[in-house]
């Protein structure tokens, strides 16, 4: 089960986590999980980059040292990269030693790569993550980031178009909004974020990323 459009009470819950920027600003913040990969981040990267877009991956440290070509090119490009542990750990089935030891292994990576300090901002797996776990993230100094709109790219059982619905009919000022840059996702992500893009554009929205 999840949320196409996470509820306000689920937000007011957990205040400590990031789900939307300001609504004052026709702001959209595109954020994709699971990367980087060979041919379905570098697609994403290309359709980003013809479009003067910015965006915000949330990298899982294994592929980010499988691939650290590809990391180059998010670095290049000026995209945010953000932590989403080093084998897409479900906080919910980990131990909070090993949850955390996954983290900094891939902040290990991420730093290498970009070679400065950035800023810190994590997404937890699935959006799974215990309220111990919650806290030692945040103590070490991560933002957590969650997100506004699912657009459920990962769901076979919906179709693209239905896909292509949940973002266009659920996206307002600061929305941040998760794709997914993996093989599970590409063929609906191949329509979806071009179709996406051109709307977000006629309706006047600018893109924005998390830091």
């Amino acid at each position: 089960m999840y949320w196409v459009k996470t509820p306000w009470v689920l937000k007011k819950l957990f205040k400590n986590y990031t789900w939307d920027k300001s609504s004052e600003e026709k702001r959209v913040y595109l954020t994709f999980d699971d990367g980087p990969i060979p041919v379905v981040t570098e697609w994403v990267v290309d359709i980003l980059n013809k479009n003067g877009i910015k965006a915000t991956f949330f990298c899982v440290g294994d592929n980010l040292q499988k691939h650290p070509e590809i990391a180059n090119q998010l670095i290049l490009a000026k995209h945010n990269i953000g932590n989403h542990t080093f084998n897409h750990n479900k906080g919910w089935e980990t131990t909070d030693e090993v949850y955390m030891e996954s983290i900094q292994k891939t902040q290990m990576v991420i730093d290498n790569l970009c070679q400065s300090q950035i800023k810190r901002i994590f997404r937890p797996p699935y959006g799974k993550i215990t309220p111990t776990q919650s806290d030692n993230v945040r103590n070490a100094g991560y933002e957590v980031v969650m997100w506004d709109v699912l657009s459920a790219d990962f769901d076979p059982e919906i179709s693209a178009k239905k896909c292509l619905r949940n973002v266009i009919g659920n996206t307002v000022n600061g929305s941040i909004v998760v794709f997914h840059d993996n093989i599970k996702s590409f063929k609906t992500l191949q329509y979806v974020l071009p179709r996406y893009i051109k709307f977000l554009q006629k309706k006047g929205f600018q893109f924005g990323t998390i830091y």
